[in-house]
C-alpha cells in the first residue's frame, strides 16, 4: 500500500512536468493536408516525418479531400503582443495566419506556430496542448484512475484474494519489485526506488501501446519524442546523483585496482569515469527513443510502398498492398512485444544505475 500511494505521487508530478519540456522543444504538425493533391508525386518522406512528429490538432479520420481532425489548444507568450489563447482550428490546417501567428512550412520553425515579425519568423514562447502532451495527460488519468481503483480494492480486501484489477496488476508489480528491484538494488534499500521504478515501468508501458493504437484516442508518438525520453532520463540521473554514497564517488574519482599513473598527474580515468555518470543517461534517452521511433518509421515505410508503387501502376499497387499490410500486421505484433521490452529495459537500467548508487563497500 505505501509503495501504491508514493508510485501515484510521482505519477502526478512526473506526467504533470514532462508535457512542459515536450510543448515547449517539440511541436511539430502534420504538413498542410489540404494541398496533398497539389503535389505531383507522392513523398514518403514527408508522409513518414509528419506522423510521427507531434502536432497541434489531432486527426481523426480522412474521406478524399475532407479530413476531420480535433483541434487542440494553442497557448504562446509573444514579447510584442503578449499571451494568446486559441484553437489550432484558426490556422485553418495551416493555410491561414491568425493574430500574426501561423505554422511555419519550412525551415527551420516547419510545423511550429511562429510570428511575423517585420518580415522576419520569430517562435514565441510556446507551451500548446499539442498531440502528444493530451496524449500524457490522458495516460496520466487512466493511470490514477487505474491505481487508486486498486488502492481502494487493497484497503477494502486486505488480506484476501485479488480481484478484479488487483488480480491483473499484482503480478506486475511484483514482477519488477522481485525481478527488477531486489536483484538490481538489493534487499536492504530497494524500497525506496520502488515508487519511481513502477511509474517509469507503466508510464513507458502505457504510452508505447496507446502510440499503437491508430485512432483517437491514441496514435501520439509519446515515448519516440526525444524530448520525453530526455526528460525520463533525467530523472533517472537526478535520483542517481542525489542517492550516490561515499563509495559511488570513489569509484568514480579514485577507482581501486587501477594503476597510479592511471589517475595521477593526468587524472585519466576519473574523467572516463565522469563521462561515464552523464553518458549512462544518455543512453536511456536515446534507446527508448530510437527503438519507438524505428518501429514507426518501419511500418510507415511499407504503407508508404503501395502508394509509391500506385504511382507507378494501379495493379502493381494493389499487388503491393497485399505483401505491405501482411509486414504492417507482423510489425503491429512486434511493436507490442516491444513496448513492453522498452518499459522493462528502462526500468531494468535506471535501477542498476541506482544499486551502483548505494552499494556498499565490501
Amino acid at each position: 500500500m505505501k509503495h501504491i500511494h508514493r508510485l501515484l505521487l510521482i505519477a502526478f508530478f512526473f506526467t504533470c512536468l514532462t508535457p512542459a519540456f515536450a510543448s515547449v522543444s517539440n511541436e511539430h504538425e502534420h504538413e498542410t493536408q489540404q494541398e496533398s493533391h497539389k503535389k505531383k508525386k507522392f513523398e514518403p518522406g514527408n508522409f513518414i516525418m509528419d506522423h510521427i512528429a507531434d502536432a497541434y490538432d489531432w486527426h481523426v479520420f480522412s474521406y478524399g479531400d475532407f479530413h476531420f481532425t480535433a483541434p487542440l489548444p494553442v497557448i504562446v507568450y509573444s514579447e510584442q503582443s503578449g499571451f494568446h489563447v486559441f484553437m489550432s482550428s484558426n490556422f485553418h490546417h495551416g493555410h491561414s495566419s491568425y493574430k500574426g501567428f501561423e505554422l511555419a512550412k519550412e525551415g527551420e520553425y516547419r510545423g511550429k506556430v511562429v510570428e511575423m515579425v517585420n518580415g522576419h519568423q520569430v517562435r514565441p514562447f510556446d507551451i500548446s496542448m499539442t498531440k502528444n502532451v493530451v496524449s500524457m495527460l490522458l495516460s496520466m488519468i487512466f493511470l490514477l484512475w487505474v491505481f487508486l481503483s486498486v488502492a481502494k480494492a487493497y484497503t477494502k480486501r486486505k488480506g484476501l484474494e485479488p480481484k478484479g484489477l488487483q488480480a491483473y496488476l499484482e503480478p506486475i508489480i511484483v514482477f519488477v519489485i522481485d525481478e527488477i528491484a531486489k536483484p538490481a538494488i538489493g534487499e536492504k534499500k530497494y524500497k525506496k526506488f520502488v515508487p519511481f521504478l513502477l511509474t517509469i515501468f507503466f508510464f513507458i508501458w502505457l504510452n508505447n501501446l496507446m502510440g499503437l493504437v491508430p485512432f483517437i484516442p491514441g496514435g501520439a508518438n509519446v515515448t519516440g519524442n526525444i524530448t520525453i525520453t530526455m526528460v525520463l532520463a533525467l530523472f533517472t540521473f537526478i535520483i542517481t546523483t542525489v542517492n550516490g554514497n561515499k563509495n559511488y564517488w570513489k569509484h568514480i574519482f579514485n577507482t581501486p585496482g587501477v594503476p597510479w599513473w592511471l589517475k595521477y598527474p593526468i587524472p585519466l580515468m576519473p574523467l572516463v569515469e565522469l563521462m561515464g555518470v552523464f553518458t549512462k543517461p544518455f543512453v536511456l534517452m536515446v534507446r527508448l527513443f530510437a527503438n519507438i521511433t524505428a518501429g514507426h518509421m518501419i511500418v510507415l515505410a511499407f504503407v508508404s510502398l503501395i502508394f509509391i508503387f500506385g504511382e507507378m501502376s494501379p495493379a502493381l499497387g494493389m499487388g503491393t498492398s497485399v505483401i505491405s499490410v501482411f509486414f504492417v500486421i507482423f510489425m503491429d505484433v512486434l511493436e507490442l512485444l516491444v513496448a513492453l521490452i522498452q518499459a522493462y529495459v528502462f526500468t531494468l537500467l535506471s535501477a542498476l544505475y541506482f544499486g551502483m548508487a548505494v552499494e556498499e563497500h565490501h
